[in-house]
């Protein structure tokens, strides 16, 4: 126990603690205050923005997630979607359930089993009348299916791009079942149409700033978690396995059972983003599982610095800012903009947005010190009898002399 405390305490150093600190008191403490403000002051932030910042938050936790297992343990998912998207159908499918006879139909059956002619509600629909039950199955359903998953991959020893394509093929059969109405999940429509969360109404402004102080809560906790995670014992097992699996298993450790909890992890950190997200934006539907999604969650964490969950969090936010700009302002640009974002980035910034800022320190840092050194080297005084060049005059003899 004391181990794990000390782990804990040195996984920051000083200053970093206070940075933490202080990102910590801006995302809780100073982004409520400023929606708290009256709206007649310059400072004052719309309640309209605040669900936006909700979702960029719940971004950022899955970016975060990414980078424990791509970043430290070396394994890209081009699936992810499917975590994100199984906590966001949970919470979706007790948000149905909240609703009762206030949808379209005025039926207790959620609106697309009464127009698909249902008559009693599915078995694996019942327990999530239930919020406790819901809150569980945020976790452990993600859990389950990167569990079951994984322990065949791994074991398999299937890694690399090969482990990206079955990843990105189990996202897209994912996607192929949801969109099918007989399955019970909304089909194409998905989950829409929620009015309260744990007798919350959701369109209610102090609802929507409580989802948001919850995604920057659970974001600074997943942070923290994935943090004590790679400052361990684990984490350099988990590097070492990234730079040379090899190697690993040659020193006598099997690398299975580090990845599998590394992964277990990450797609329980999304399943948590996808029951925060949902609420937040009012709708789960399949698109959430399309590959282009997942895809997308890579080209965040490759922006912001792999290898680095900061960096990953400030690519997603970034990333995810332009992307609302630009898809209002210039729509049908928006996919070369981000297209050409990843390239660039692939090309003159491999290590991320982290990467240049840490070499445009390390470079003024060399500078400073190349002046410093500059101005104490003490200059050697020229002999009396120097020349212009201050290198010593010949003597003069013989016919110069006369």
């Amino acid at each position: 126990m004391r181990g794990m405390v000390n782990t804990f305490l040195r996984m920051h150093t000083t200053g970093q603690w206070i940075g933490f600190a202080v990102v910590a008191v801006f995302l809780v403490g100073v982004i409520p205050g400023l929606n708290a403000l009256p709206e007649g002051m310059a400072l004052h932030l719309p309640s309209y923005l605040i669900p936006l910042l909700g979702k960029f938050l719940c971004f950022a936790l899955i970016a975060v997630a990414m980078d424990l297992i791509w970043g430290y343990a070396g394994i890209l998912s081009l699936g992810h979607g499917v975590f994100f998207s199984a906590g966001g159908y949970a919470m979706g499918m007790h948000l149905m359930r909240s609703i009762g006879k206030e949808g379209v139909y005025r039926s207790e059956l959620p609106y697309f089993m009464v127009f698909l002619d249902w008559k009693e509600l599915p078995w694996f629909w019942r327990p999530f009348d239930s919020l406790p039950f819901t809150l569980a199955a945020v976790v452990v359903v993600p859990a389950l299916i990167a569990f079951a998953f994984g322990w065949f991959a791994f074991r398999s020893r299937i890694r690399g791009v090969y482990f990206s394509i079955i990843t990105q093929a189990l996202t897209f059969a994912m996607m192929l079942l949801f969109f099918r109405n007989d399955t019970g999940f909304g089909g194409n429509n998905g989950l829409t149409d929620f009015k309260r969360l744990a007798g919350w109404p959701l369109a209610h402004p102090t609802t929507k700033l409580y989802l948001y102080i919850g995604s920057a809560v659970a974001l600074l906790a997943g942070y923290l978690v994935c943090r004590f995670v790679v400052k361990s014992r684990l984490g350099r097992v988990l590097v070492a396995i990234r730079d040379s699996e090899s190697r690993v298993l040659f020193a006598g450790y099997s690398a299975a059972p580090f990845k599998l909890f590394a992964w277990t992890l990450s797609a329980m950190l999304c399943g948590v983003a996808g029951a925060l997200y949902t609420p937040q934006v009012g709708i789960i539907n399949p698109s959430e599982l399309a590959p282009a999604s997942s895809i997308e969650m890579a080209i965040w964490v490759a922006v912001g610095g792999r290898g680095s969950l900061v960096g990953a969090a400030i690519g997603a936010l970034v990333i995810n800012g332009l992307k609302s700009y630009l898809t209002a302002a210039f729509p049908d640009l928006w996919l070369f903009a981000l297209g050409a974002v990843f390239v660039l980035v692939t090309m003159y910034l491999p290590t991320g947005l982290v990467g240049l800022v840490a070499r445009i320190r390390t470079r003024l840092r060399e500078r400073k010190v190349q002046s410093a050194t500059t101005e104490q080297t003490p200059k050697t005084p020229a002999p009396p009898n120097a020349g212009a060049s201050g290198t010593p005059a010949a003597p003069v003899t013989g016919e110069a002399a006369q």
